[in-house]
């Protein structure tokens, strides 16, 4: 019985860790976007000259 219990505590370990490495994954995806974006904007809302 004590191999079930330790499996289930890895199990609630993952299930509380993969939402936060989830978040944190995008949040640097759309922080990375927004600066290229903001150094480099598109030229369809900054036409050249």
């Amino acid at each position: 019985m004590q191999k079930q219990s330790n499996q289930q505590g890895y199990f609630i370990r993952y299930l509380s860790l993969a939402p936060v490495l989830a978040v944190l994954s995008i949040s640097i995806a759309f922080s990375t976007w927004a600066i290229f974006n903001y150094f480099l904007p598109d030229l369809l809302f900054h036409p050249m000259p």
